[in-house]
């Protein structure tokens, strides 16, 4: 081994300033050891507000389930902010987020993103995922509530002959709806997709006051699977409609994009201290914690903005919040908070 320490210094001079890790970046761009990331590899209008973005992770990346969902980190004007969005891909495929326009960081994602371009990535994560057995499924979405169940369905039914999935899926218009002419292709090509399509646009939601409607469409429904994917007033609606049907809201599988948050006490923030990444931020008292963590560039552990994935827990260093659902104020050193529903209420310190 002694041998070989001349040639290691010689390569240590040829390649100076640089060390080895710097040096296979100027050939592969994501690689690095330290940072998970991703290049571009394709990108693909959905919709007009929408695009799916394809990357080729580099080193840690582990293939995600189907269902799960991923951080993105981009860079806006020196700062990177990071966010959650669902995996589209099947597994096994270069891994793809179907984002839309909503928020600086899903505008920057749809509209400037090109290939070549390097997205910096947090692992796959998420229970939203297909059952371990085998069984009729259920899938009912709407907007981009789909984005989780495409790659649920991908995964499936070209795949699997015994496949029995019928998915209701709402969205405002036809040009609104993500993935529709693929979903139309795959049910007109394999039976094991049943597709029944609800434009809120130009006829009436569909209806989970009573089973009627459902019951029309997926008459053995109680029996199967049942996964929900939406914002808030669609997957309470759904969780109703379970619940009084006597199956029980544990039936579902359940992923939500949005929760419903009160407004906050405007003036009513103060500093907040992230005292693991030694970072200070003045905070309003309307936005979550977990929203001014992300713009000012830290990685704060989430799922969705849900505020019931319980991801984000965070412990309270000193301080209180107001939790913007209920309005109340609590907060003891070492509580564990979710930043997700959780304003500054004065100054805060967190353990990030």
């Amino acid at each position: 081994m002694k041998r070989l320490r001349p040639l290691a210094q010689a390569a240590s001079i040829a390649i100076h300033p640089l060390g080895v890790e710097e040096l296979f970046g100027l050939f592969d761009p994501v690689f690095s050891r330290r940072q998970l990331r991703g290049v571009v590899t394709e990108v693909v209008r959905e919709t007009p507000q929408s695009a799916t973005i394809y990357f080729r992770p580099g080193y840690g990346w582990r293939t995600h389930k189907a269902g799960q969902w991923a951080r993105i980190g981009v860079e806006i004007n020196g700062v990177r902010h990071w966010r959650s969005y669902s995996i589209s891909s099947a597994p096994g495929q270069h891994p793809s987020v179907t984002v839309t326009d909503i928020g600086e960081v899903s505008s920057t994602l749809v509209h400037n993103t090109r290939v070549g371009d390097v997205l910096f990535l947090a692992p796959a994560q998420g229970e939203f995922t297909l059952p371990e057995e085998a069984r009729p499924l259920l899938m009912m979405t709407a907007g981009s509530g789909i984005t989780p169940v495409m790659s649920m369905i991908r995964t499936l039914i070209p795949h699997q002959k015994t496949a029995d999935v019928v998915l209701i899926h709402s969205a405002r218009t036809e040009e609104d709806s993500l993935f529709v002419d693929e979903l139309r292709a795959l049910s007109a090509k394999f039976p094991g997709l049943r597709l029944v399509e609800n434009f809120t646009g130009v006829s009436e939601r569909f209806d989970m006051s009573t089973p009627a409607q459902l019951d029309a469409v997926c008459p053995d429904w109680r029996t199967r699977a049942a996964y929900v994917c939406g914002p808030e007033g669609f997957v309470s609606d759904a969780e109703a409609l379970w619940t009084r049907s006597g199956t029980g809201a544990a039936g579902l599988t359940i992923e939500r994009f949005h929760t419903e948050l009160n407004a906050g006490e405007p003036g009513a923030g103060g500093l907040v201290t992230f005292e693991l990444s030694d970072k200070e931020v003045e905070a309003d008292g309307e936005s979550t914690l977990l929203e001014i963590g992300e713009d000012a560039g830290i990685l704060m552990p989430s799922g969705c903005r849900m505020g019931i994935c319980h991801s984000c827990l965070t412990p309270l260093r000193a301080g209180q919040v107001r939790d913007l659902r209920t309005g109340e104020v609590h907060g003891e050193p070492g509580e564990l908070i979710q930043t997700c529903v959780s304003a500054a209420a004065g100054s805060v310190n967190l353990g990030l």
